[in-house]
């Protein structure tokens, strides 16, 4: 029987809307389905319905036991070899039969050593200058302080020292800080306002040390970029870090976009931020831990087959690379890694065959004039443009193989903003991003943080050599 024309567009209007609405359902469905493990959702907005750790990681199982493994030398406390204090300890009456003891019976003595703080940690040194009257002109003459006495009663560089630490590395706020000096170490008086004046200078003394981490993160020739939002008196502005191995360099900026301009050769790896890929004097690596969450994501929502091999190439890549290194090779073999290369195209051109076969989405364009696409057609459009950067691991062992490196020198910042909340002026968010740099430079060199900040800056930056070869080993990846 033949319809009637009108029935036949109604009936493909309808089929039309069933699509849209299908399309709609899985979008819906895939944005309530999304966490942390298969997308770029930060482990905090999981809540409290987070997925059992193990089966939701990209690392999967290690398969070796829990705890310590064969050959681990541990870290007990050991004895040291000059105590600062000895306690003997006699015996008086045998154990055995009751007898007196004699001290000159001894025949060895056995060791144990306690660590603990002392009774009173604070320490009050008196300065005294001798005040002299001339015979001969009768005038008066003072001795001289040393530079920073300047007060009748005054705290210490090392005092001072603490409450920045305890500031900036432990994140703890200015007024539990002063409650901690107080009963750590017998502190009292100290006001919050003592802590940012003194936080405030230290930032001031480094700014020196500061610029030059700056310059050196910036010569390196592997650098990982990312940024992180956080509130500056309830207006949105933006952390920017660029690290390496030996540096961590942060800035504030008003705008998400403003990239680090000095860069020149070398390596930045980030996780596909559109301006970030405008830097055109560099070499580009691409974070492989986003990419597996986006695959990880149309493998539970959209099962899509092309997403299984893209995500076991991967992960066979950076398996092969690793046990590379650790042979001490420099490079894989040119057949091992012209498979994986196979691999990778074969998997992009079964995910574009596939996507060829799905029917269009709806054409509306977004507000920009963009055509929606698929997620998996949009990913497989970056895999197909950039395979080079996304295997640049692959092919330069000193290349990672995700952006972990700069998430965790920013994961810090969320940390403080649980804690304290967000920044009342511009000038405190940028004194925390110069002093954050420098402790978070120094804990990379296993520097002592306390001994830093008491150093002046000379001797900060001659601790923290611009190359330090160690920190260059591909091991260390």
């Amino acid at each position: 029987m033949v319809l009637p024309a009108e029935v036949e567009e109604l009936i493909a209007s309808l089929m039309r809307q069933i699509a849209a609405l299908e399309a709609e359902v899985a979008d819906l469905r895939r944005q309530l389905g999304q966490d942390s493990s298969n997308s770029s959702k930060p482990p905090s907005s999981d809540g409290l319905k987070k997925k059992p750790g193990a089966p939701g990681s990209l690392r999967g199982r290690s398969g070796k036991a829990s705890g310590g493994q064969t050959g681990h030398e541990g870290g007990t406390l050991r004895q040291v070899a000059d105590p600062d204090r000895t306690v003997r300890h006699e015996a008086c009456a045998c154990g055995h039969c009751g007898s007196s003891l004699d001290p000159r019976w001894a025949t060895g003595i056995e060791k144990r050593q306690v660590f603990d703080l002392a009774e009173r940690p604070l320490v009050v040194t008196e300065h005294q200058a001798s005040i002299y009257r001339c015979e001969n002109c009768r005038g008066a003459t003072k001795a001289a302080f040393p530079d920073g006495v300047v007060s009748a009663a005054q705290y210490g560089e090392r005092v001072k020292a603490a409450a920045v630490y305890l500031n900036i590395q432990q994140l703890i706020p200015e007024d539990r800080t002063a409650q901690a000096l107080s009963d750590l170490f017998g502190a009292p008086l100290i006001c919050p306002a003592s802590i940012v004046a003194w936080v405030g200078k230290k930032a001031q003394e480094l700014g020196q040390v500061y610029a030059f981490i700056g310059e050196c993160v910036a010569e390196a020739k592997v650098r990982h970029l990312d940024e992180t939002g956080f509130r500056i008196a309830g207006k949105l502005q933006w952390l920017h870090t660029t690290s390496s191995l030996a540096f961590t360099f942060y800035r504030v900026d008003e705008k998400r976009g403003a990239i680090p301009e000095n860069l020149q050769a070398g390596v930045v790896v980030h996780d596909h931020f559109l301006p970030y890929r405008r830097l055109d004097a560099v070499d580009h690596a691409f974070c492989n831990a986003h990419i597996l969450r986006e695959l990880k994501s149309l493998i539970e929502f959209d099962h899509e087959l092309w997403a299984e091999l893209m995500r076991d190439m991967l992960l066979a890549a950076k398996l092969a690379v690793d046990k590379a290194r650790q042979a001490g090779a420099r490079a894989l073999v040119p057949d091992r890694l012209e498979a994986l290369v196979e691999r990778y195209w074969a998997a992009v051109r079964l995910g574009l065959a596939f996507h060829r076969d799905l029917p269009k989405l709806t054409a509306k364009a977004n507000p920009r004039g963009r055509i929606k696409h698929r997620p998996g057609h949009n990913l497989l459009q970056r895999l197909k443009t950039f395979q080079t950067g996304t295997l640049r691991f692959l092919t330069d062992f000193d290349v990672p193989f995700t952006n972990n490196l700069a998430e965790q020198d920013l994961r810090m910042m969320k940390v403080k903003m649980k804690i304290s909340g967000s920044f009342r002026t511009l000038a405190g968010a940028q004194i925390f991003a110069c002093l954050r740099s420098v402790v978070s430079t120094a804990r990379k060199h296993g520097r002592n943080i306390l001994q830093i900040l008491t150093a002046n800056p000379a001797q900060i930056m001659k601790a923290l050599p611009p190359y330090p070869t160690a920190w260059e080993l591909p091991g260390n990846w």
